[in-house]
This record gives structure tokens, sequence and C-alpha cells, in this order.
């Protein structure tokens, strides 16, 4: 749609895009609150899980799990926390919904990377809005390198 973020990435908004599917784009997140957070994000503009077509569906299916495999396999996630809650379009005053979903990994164990330590200090509790979540540019690059890596082989 016209105004629609998502609709009108370019190709800087692409940069860390980790897979390219036939409906859904996944890329790893700008926030990396929790190491490895992705989003999913549908090619076409669509405001709902219910609107998806059985193909969307299907490949959302397979790509769940994918990288969830994925996330476990290269960065020792224990778990994974889906959310698709939309909630931020519906505070503008003419709401255009685009479906994306993301993924907080989360770990029962410290994530090592480059010589940094992360931990996820709520595992076995919601994940936390608004957290801050520092990793280093170089670190970020790392988790970015090895989830394209394994997502496309």
């Amino acid at each position: 749609m016209g105004n629609c973020d998502w609709c009108n990435l370019s190709e800087e908004d692409k940069r860390f895009q980790v897979y390219d599917g036939e409906f859904w784009y996944v890329f790893l997140s700008d926030e990396q609150d929790y190491i490895g957070r992705c989003i999913f994000v549908l090619k076409r503009h669509c405001g709902s899980l219910s609107d998806l077509t059985v193909d969307e569906w299907e490949e959302l299916h397979k790509l769940v799990c994918k990288v969830e495999t994925c996330l476990k396999a290269v960065l020792g996630a224990a778990l994974c926390n889906w959310s698709c809650l939309m909630n931020n379009f519906y505070k503008e005053a003419a709401p255009d919904p685009h479906l994306h979903i993301h993924v907080r990994p989360r770990y029962d164990k410290p994530v090592m990377l480059n010589g940094s330590t992360y931990t996820d200090s709520e595992f076995g509790h919601h994940y936390a809005l608004n957290k801050s979540g520092i990793i280093s540019a170089e670190d970020k690059e790392e988790v970015f390198i090895r989830l394209k890596e394994w997502l496309n082989r």
C-alpha cells in the first residue's frame, strides 16, 4: 500500500534479510534485545492472520519450523517466543496494518559472540517489553551471518 513501510522496503531496509521465501521475508530485527530476534514479514499487504491464503500458511509453518531449528542449532536457543500483536498500527488515525510476526529466541545459557557474553535474564518468564538490549555492531553482524548461512544452505 502507498504509505506502508513494509510494502516500501528500500535496499538499506533489506540489509539484514536472512531469508527470502515465496510469500515471506525473514529479517534479523534491528532490536537485538533477545539475541537472534527476527521478524517475518508477509510480502503482500495483508492486515490479519485470518486473511492468509493456504499457501501463505503452509510456507509460514515451514519457516517457523526452519527458523526455530536454526536459532536452536546456531545460537543455542532453548525455546522461541512468537508474537503477532499489530497494536502499533492502531495508534494511527487511519490504521493500515501489515502482517508481521516477531520471534524472540530465549536462552537458558549465556550466548557467546566474539568474546562477548549475553544473558537472557528473564528466561522462564514472559519476554520484557522495551528491554534494553545493547549488542555491538560486530556481534549483530556475526548473528546475521550465522543465521543467513544456516537458513540458505
